[in-house]
């Protein structure tokens, strides 16, 4: 047997010892905890047929991830969900991306009995288990991760044609040394984690009082960054 047919066995048997106790389970994965800019993206998937080649995203090139994203869209059943870079802010990142998972689950159309996240300490709405390096081990967790990697990166390409100075196309998002040079010539967006450490230092009072004045930026946001102080209420 090929390597890669192997390694899709060894992931599928994975998920049928599962799927012999819950019927429908669904895997769990996210894209983008780490970076200090853009949305922190989850999928969820019910694998309803192999798909040759699934395998953690980060292992595969982007073409392959590419053509891997239209294969267990056809074959599965797929729910996307996004936390924004505020939600973040106001949040935590790991709150944000519990919220994000949360919400591929509940835009599934078939709701699974059981899911498996990758990872650790992160427990949802559906009861579940977290699987570390579950993306190298669970064919529905592998494909999560791909979807999830795929859908955030064409949202970073998106941003890169609205923000071209800061190369979105090629780091998206990730602290980078181009990213952080663009970051110190051009400053920080909206689109970036305010509470991130290399973000919030490049914050001036001005640019907090612009963006709550002519962006629409939440004090509450701004206040978790440390760029503002709440108001006492009376």
């Amino acid at each position: 047997m090929k390597s890669a047919e192997r390694e899709l066995a060894d992931l599928t048997r994975f998920d049928v010892s599962y799927r012999e106790d819950y019927i429908t389970i669904a895997g769990v994965d996210e894209a983008g905890r780490g970076p200090l800019s853009g949305p922190v993206v989850a999928a969820a998937v019910i694998t309803l047929e192999p798909v040759d080649g699934v395998y953690d995203s980060k292992a595969l090139c982007r073409k392959e991830r590419e053509y891997l994203y239209d294969r267990v869209m056809e074959a599965s059943i797929v729910g996307i969900g996004v936390s924004s870079p505020e939600e973040i802010d106001l949040l935590n990142i790991l709150a944000a991306t519990r919220l994000a998972m949360n919400r591929a689950l509940n835009s599934l159309s078939e709701r699974p009995n059981y899911v498996l996240v990758d990872g650790k300490l992160l427990n949802l709405d559906v009861k579940g288990e977290c699987i570390v390096g579950g993306d190298r081990r669970s064919a529905s967790i592998a494909s999560a991760s791909i979807v999830a990697k795929v859908f955030r990166d064409r949202i970073m390409d998106s941003l890169d044609i609205l923000y071209p100075e800061y190369g979105y196309r090629s780091h998206k998002g990730y602290g980078t040394e181009k990213h952080l040079q663009a970051l110190r010539k051009y400053g920080p967006t909206t689109w970036h984690r305010l509470t991130f450490r290399p973000i919030r230092e490049l914050i001036t009072k001005e640019l907090a009082t612009h963006w709550s004045n002519e962006e629409g930026v939440g004090r509450a946001r701004l206040f978790r960054a440390g760029m503002v102080e709440m108001e006492a209420k009376n």
